[in-house]
């Protein structure tokens, strides 16, 4: 199994990744890791989407611009670390999902023209952490999971969140415990 790791947390001593590598070192697989903060994704500009048009139209995708989108759709399982910033996330994971959303590799229009998922992942784990309340899911996972299910041909997408964690009194590694144990349950429905 290949699994890709797509981390949008920029801070070394994340909650958000905390919950991430407790479900990765419970998954023997083979990682790939892509780090938004020390990647050079940009947002799309018109030459560089005038570029990925004309390549896309002539199928040409052995060109350097292609290889995150190629990531993606050959991982087995994808798993997306993205703090809850500012009712969404970050900005990082934006540019990445452009940079990613090619036709003609993460998926395709029918002749009819509906879209078709091309990804060869079953599941796509979406992590968050946020230090008040996650005022609507739909921002920021609903979102991804939108994109996985309506467009990448991901069927199954997973939510693990853990929120309220700057709020005065928290009890911090209790909210993180129940963020994790929500990790083993996904494991365990794996297995079954």
């Amino acid at each position: 199994m290949k699994i890709l790791y797509v981390d949008a947390s920029v801070r070394p001593d994340s909650r958000t990744k905390r919950i991430a590598r407790y479900l990765l070192d419970r998954i023997p697989a083979e990682k790939k890791i892509v780090n938004l903060g020390e990647e050079d994704i940009r947002p799309l500009n018109n030459e560089l989407l005038e570029l990925r048009t004309r390549l896309s139209a002539e199928k040409e995708f052995e060109n350097a611009i292609f290889h995150y989108a190629k990531d993606y759709a050959e991982a087995d399982m994808i798993i997306i670390v993205a703090p809850y910033w500012d009712l969404s996330f970050p900005a990082s994971l934006k540019n990445y999902i452009e940079t990613i959303n090619v036709n003609g590799i993460v998926f395709r229009y029918s002749d009819d023209g509906n879209v078709e998922g091309l990804c060869n992942a079953k599941k796509l784990v979406y992590i968050t952490t946020s230090g008040g309340k996650i005022i609507s899911d739909e921002f920021g996972f609903g979102y991804v999971k939108a994109l996985a299910q309506k467009f990448h041909g991901i069927e199954e997408v997973e939510y693990i969140k853990a929120e309220e964690l700057d709020i005065e009194g928290a009890k911090v590694e209790e909210i993180l415990q129940k963020a994790e144990k929500k990790v083993d349950k996904i494991l365990e429905d794996e297995t079954a």
